[in-house]
C-alpha cells in the first residue's frame, strides 16, 4: 500500500494508575545509581523502551474467553522470547506484579540473545540483578526494573528472558495475546540453561512487560495503543507479523534507526469499560505515559466498544453511543497533548459478519456498522484534535462491500486480519507522520 492511504489533519484517571506511572519513572531514573560501580555510570543514560507487553489480570470463568494460561507456577522457571525494535549494547528488563494480591518472588531471572526455540545463543547469557541482589521480591501493583546489563541486541532482533518461580507462584498477571510461544520447564532454576525441555508451553507472557536499551540521545519511541488488531490476533505464531513488528522493521529499513516501536495492544481493550484489561482512559498513564521519551501514540480502538454489548462477550452490557466513544477519544487526545506527546488516530476496520457462525456471532450488526462509521468519520474530521490519522479502514476494506475486509487480507474471523493484511496496514502508514517529519 502507498502513502495515498493516510488522510492527514492538522481526565479521566485512576489513581493508582499515576502512582504506576510515578513509581515506574523513579525507579527507572534512581534504580540505576545503586550499588555498583556499573549501575552507577548509567545514571546518564538514554534509556528508551524498545519492547512492551503490557499486562492483564485474570478475568473470571463467568466470561466466555479462556484464561490459557497457567493458574500458578511452582518451583518452575519460564523463558520467553521477546523480538525488540530498537537495538543496543546495555539492556534492563521490567517484571510487572501489576494485578498481583500478593508480593511476587523472583528468585533469578536471566537474558540473554535468543536461539531457536527454547534455547539461546551461546556464551551471551547474562544474570540480572536487581539493585545488586539476584532476586527480587516485587509488591502488589508494583514493576521491578533490573539492573543494566552489558548485552549486544541487535534492532528488529530477539532475547530470550528466562525467570525463575521458586514458589507456589499465582499467575495473576500475564499478556494474553502473547502470539510468542513461552517455554516453562519441570522443577528447579534453570535461567542460566543453553536450551530448556519444556514441560508445557503457552503463547502468553507472564511477568515480563518490557525491554529498554541504552539510546542515543535522539532516539525516541513510537507507541501504538490499541486491542487485538494491534496485539496481532491471528498473525502467525513465533513469526512477528504483528503490524506494529512490521512497522518497526520499517523504520529502520527507511533511514529512521533511532525510532523504537512498544506494542501497547491488549487483546479485547475498550475505551470505556474493562474486562481484558483496564480501559483506555484510566490505563494511559501506564500504557503510554509511564515509558520515557514516547513521542507519537498511533490509537486504534473502539470496535469492542461498539462490537461487545448485546453479544455473548457482553450480553448485558447497554450499548455504547458514537458521543460518548467520541468523548473518550477527546479525553485521551488532551491527555496525550498535556504531556508533549503526538496522538494520532487510525480508522476502525471492517467487522461485516464478525465471528459468523461462531460462538460470538452477534458482535456486528447493522446498527453497530453505523457506529462503526460514525466513529471513522470523526477520527478523519480535520476538527478531531489529532495529530494525524492513519486511514487502516481504507487499506483493509473490501472495494466492493466497504463494510466488509477484503478476502486477501481476513483471518478467517472477518474482523481480525492476517498477516498479508496485517502488512498493508503496516506499509500504508507514513512514516514522516510518526516522526513529525511532516
Amino acid at each position: 500500500m502507498k502513502d495515498e492511504n493516510i488522510v492527514h489533519s492538522a481526565a479521566m484517571r485512576r489513581p493508582a494508575c499515576v502512582g504506576r506511572a510515578a513509581v515506574f519513572a523513579a525507579a527507572l531514573l534512581t534504580g540505576a545509581a545503586s550499588s555498583s560501580g556499573v549501575q552507577a555510570q548509567s545514571a546518564t543514560d538514554h534509556w528508551l523502551g524498545t519492547w512492551a507487553a503490557p499486562p492483564q489480570g485474570v478475568w473470571g470463568t463467568d466470561f466466555p474467553v479462556p484464561w490459557n494460561v497457567p493458574r500458578n507456577l511452582w518451583n518452575q522457571t519460564v523463558r520467553q522470547v521477546a523480538h525488540v525494535s530498537l537495538g543496543g549494547s546495555r539492556v534492563r528488563v521490567i517484571f510487572s506484579n501489576e494485578f498481583g494480591t500478593a508480593p511476587l518472588v523472583i528468585g533469578a531471572a536471566h537474558i540473554a540473545r535468543a536461539g531457536e526455540g527454547a534455547a539461546i545463543e551461546s556464551g551471551t547469557d547474562h544474570a540480572l540483578t536487581f539493585g545488586g541482589a539476584p532476586s527480587v521480591t516485587i509488591p502488589p501493583g508494583a514493576p521491578a526494573i533490573s539492573d543494566p546489563v552489558d548485552l549486544d541486541v541487535s534492532a528488529l532482533g530477539s532475547v530470550a528472558v528466562s525467570l525463575f518461580l521458586p514458589g507456589v507462584t499465582p499467575v495473576s498477571t500475564a499478556h494474553w495475546e502473547g502470539v510468542q510461544t513461552a517455554y516453562i520447564s519441570d522443577t528447579g532454576d534453570h535461567t542460566a540453561d543453553t536450551t530448556i525441555k519444556p514441560q508445557a508451553t503457552m503463547k502468553a507472557r507472564v511477568f515480563l512487560s518490557g525491554i529498554l536499551v541504552a539510546a542515543p540521545q535522539e532516539a525516541g519511541a513510537v507507541a501504538t495503543f490499541g486491542d487485538s488488531i494491534t496485539d496481532g490476533a491471528n498473525s502467525t505464531p513465533d513469526a512477528n507479523h504483528r503490524w506494529p513488528d512490521m512497522l518497526a522493521a520499517r523504520l529502520q529499513n527507511n533511514g529512521h534507526r533511532q525510532v523504537a516501536v512498544l506494542n501497547e495492544g491488549i487483546s479485547g481493550q475498550r475505551v470505556l469499560s474493562d474486562r481484558m484489561g483496564l480501559n483506555a482512559l484510566a490505563s494511559f498513564d501506564r500504557e503510554i505515559l509511564s515509558w520515557p521519551h514516547v513521542r507519537t501514540v498511533v490509537f486504534m480502538m473502539g470496535i469492542n466498544d461498539i462490537g461487545w454489548p448485546e453479544s455473548p462477550l457482553a450480553p448485558n452490557d447497554h450499548p455504547v453511543s458514537v458521543p460518548d466513544l467520541i468523548a473518550g477519544y477527546k479525553q485521551l487526545i488532551a491527555e496525550a497533548h498535556l504531556h508533549g506527546i503526538r496522538i494520532l488516530g487510525a480508522t476502525l476496520t471492517p467487522f461485516n459478519n464478525a465471528f459468523e457462525g461462531k460462538p460470538f456471532e452477534g458482535y456486528y450488526t447493522f446498527s453497530k456498522e453505523a457506529k462503526r462509521e460514525a466513529v471513522n468519520q470523526f477520527i478523519r474530521s480535520p476538527d478531531s484534535g489529532f495529530d494525524g490519522v492513519v486511514d487502516f479502514d481504507a487499506v483493509v476494506r473490501d472495494p466492493a462491500d466497504p463494510t466488509r475486509i477484503k478476502a486477501a487480507f481476513d483471518s478467517g474471523d472477518h474482523l481480525h486480519p492476517n498477516d498479508a493484511g496485517y502488512a498493508a496496514m503496516a506499509d500504508a502508514v507514513d512514516l514522516g507522520m510518526l516522526t513529525g517529519q511532516q
